[in-house]
């Protein structure tokens, strides 16, 4: 494993040992970048390099845009993404890459919660990003699902992920509740349009068992 900072941000390398193979940028909430890379080894998918970025302000770097807080006493979204995308992609990306020494066959951009959120968003920014894992992704996000069909990803993707727990939208709050019916209606958009897309659904709330379903989401992209 390599790691670097940038900008206040960590970044954690844990390449594969084969050359030109996929590329996988997950960003974290808590540093989990080991625990994925361990589980998705144990699942015996394929080679891959994972780059995982942890220190991340997480209601600013991973939210499109302003959102107020979702319940009480709950920090507001500020939108930083752009601010964050143009780190990764002009900075993060390059290093980490110049690192490892060699092209990746192909990129994907995975997350959790809200940056299963970011890695949608991501695809409308940027093309250097080829497959998506958005897993129990922040998909209630208010204007999210209106965006996503009014617009146009920069790089048609090959694959996309999608997972939720069976609980998570089974809330009284009703941004929060949306959650399910979005993803759900999100993934069949893509679907319509050809791509290769998954719903997953997972036993448990929004925060069970979040290593074993990023790393099930890798092995899905991998496969």
């Amino acid at each position: 494993m390599y790691t670097f900072t940038t900008n206040g941000k960590t970044v954690s390398i844990f390449p594969s040992l084969e050359p030109n193979t996929p590329i996988l940028y997950l960003n974290t909430f808590s540093g989990e970048g080991q625990k994925v890379y361990e589980a998705a080894q144990a699942t015996g998918c394929p080679p891959f390099t994972l780059v995982a970025v942890s220190d991340l302000d997480w209601n600013h770097d991973m939210a499109p845009w302003d959102s107020p807080p979702t319940f009480k006493n709950a920090d507001p979204c500020t939108g930083g993404a752009d601010d964050y995308l143009r780190l990764l992609t002009e900075e993060i990306i390059p290093a980490a890459e110049k690192e490892i020494g060699n092209v990746p066959r192909w990129r994907g951009i995975a997350g959790y919660s809200l940056a299963g959120l970011f890695a949608l968003y991501a695809i409308y920014q940027t093309d250097l990003f080829s497959r998506v894992g958005s897993i129990s992704g922040s998909l209630w996000f208010p204007g999210m699902k209106e965006y996503i069909v009014s617009h146009e990803p920069k790089c048609r993707p090959e694959c996309m992920y999608f997972s939720l727990g069976d609980k998570e939208s089974k809330t009284r709050n009703p941004v929060l509740r949306s959650v399910r019916q979005n993803t759900e209606e999100i993934q069949s958009f893509y679907q319509s349009k050809g791509i290769d897309t998954v719903f997953q659904l997972n036993p448990g709330n929004h925060y069970d068992h979040a290593v074993q379903r990023t790393a099930s989401s890798i092995a899905w992209l991998l496969g």
